[in-house]
């Protein structure tokens, strides 16, 4: 593979001449490890800091990535171990980037998962290259860019067939995308194939990172999408289902989505409650996705006329009570979360950075070959 430039989506390469002996697999896999635990046990906001280390401690994880495919000049055992290396190095760089998405840090997230794929794509882990799309699915969906998301997420699919989970999750992402377009019918007939995929249930073929696919992570984006087409009947119950089933910290993302559609219901009196019950731990929310979520919701609720003074005072209370960075972030009335950039390719490989002269403004998709 010809080697691809460095892309200015990316942080300032090392030079590979300074690079120190590769860092232990070892190493890699403890830190996959760690940012893992602390996300599912505290929150992103708290695995930042870890992720920080990791990027100061790991040389590669600053380089070329291009520059560290065939560093070791070998052939045989020594490139099977070459391209064990970068594919954990891709799945690390995965991890860094969701967990830089779920902390609010969209454009460090961007550019993580610009550098995962290229990783991916070098060492042929298809695996990890089709996560990191379907994560940069949902950042695009956040951002505000539903086409791009849509086209993201179709890039998934492979000449073969993907496993039921991995399926559903595609049609997760589209179903989002379709609601954000304003696809009413789509969204519904994309999320209902998304349940009827998952209940073909696990297989042989999945990859080892399907085991967060569940009942009630597609449960609750089952709510998630019927919230976002004002179906409140529908969404409520099944909000409620998923943000009182266990599971790990970022889902608590599924109590700030039923918070909204309860108040988007007018039910006031289950708003006040829950926002009354969110209130004293909503300090300790590592996701900032979250925090805007309910920090938004509370402010709309304090805008919006006829509310009764309960659920007033309980978003008053709610927004008191969240950290001062999900206030500062909510930005007018009306305003989504910040986006990350102009650009509204689905995400860009190392094919497209060869191609393009200029792969920072651009504005064409991802390169048609599949993950």
């Amino acid at each position: 593979m010809m080697p691809a430039p460095s892309s200015p989506s990316l942080p300032p390469p090392t030079p590979l001449s300074v690079l120190p002996a590769p860092t232990p697999l070892s190493v890699v896999r403890a830190a996959v490890g760690r940012l893992l635990a602390l996300d599912a046990g505290r929150g992103a906001t708290a695995a930042v800091p870890v992720a920080r280390e990791a990027v100061r401690r790991i040389p590669e994880l600053r380089a070329d990535p291009a520059g560290l495919y065939g560093r070791t000049g070998g052939a045989g055992r020594d490139r099977m171990a070459e391209l064990a290396a970068l594919a954990e190095l891709a799945e690390l760089c995965e991890v860094i980037g969701w967990i830089l998405f779920d902390a609010g840090r969209y454009r460090a997230a961007q550019r993580m998962n610009v550098r995962a794929l290229a990783l991916a794509e070098l060492c042929g882990d298809r695996w990890t290259a089709r996560l990191v799309r379907l994560n940069h699915s949902m950042l695009q969906a956040r951002t505000g860019r539903p086409r791009a998301a849509m086209a993201t997420a179709a890039h998934v699919a492979g000449p073969r067939p993907l496993p039921a989970r991995v399926d559903s999750l595609v049609l997760v992402r589209q179903a989002h995308a379709a609601a954000a377009l304003g696809g009413r019918t789509e969204a519904q007939r994309l999320i209902s194939r998304a349940r009827s995929r998952f209940l073909d249930g696990v297989s042989r073929h999945d990859p080892h990172w399907a085991w967060w696919i569940d009942q009630a992570e597609l449960t609750g984006h089952e709510g998630w999408v019927m919230a976002g087409l004002g179906r409140w009947n529908r969404a409520v119950p099944l909000l409620h289902e998923a943000a009182t089933a266990p599971g790990p910290s970022y889902r608590h993302l599924f109590t700030a989505e039923l918070l909204a559609a309860l108040a988007g219901a007018g039910a006031w009196t289950e708003t006040a409650d829950l926002a009354a019950d969110i209130a004293p731990r909503a300090a300790g929310i590592g996701s900032v996705r979250t925090t805007e979520r309910l920090s938004a919701t509370a402010a709309d609720l304090l805008r919006r006329p006829r509310v009764p003074r309960r659920a007033r005072d309980a978003a008053v209370h709610l927004l008191e009570s969240l950290p001062p960075t999900a206030r500062a972030r909510r930005g007018p009335p009306g305003a989504g979360p910040p986006r990350p950039a102009p650009c509204e390719r689905p995400l860009m490989s190392p094919i497209h950075i060869r191609r393009c002269r200029r792969p920072s403004a651009c504005r064409c998709a991802l390169s048609s070959r599949s993950a």
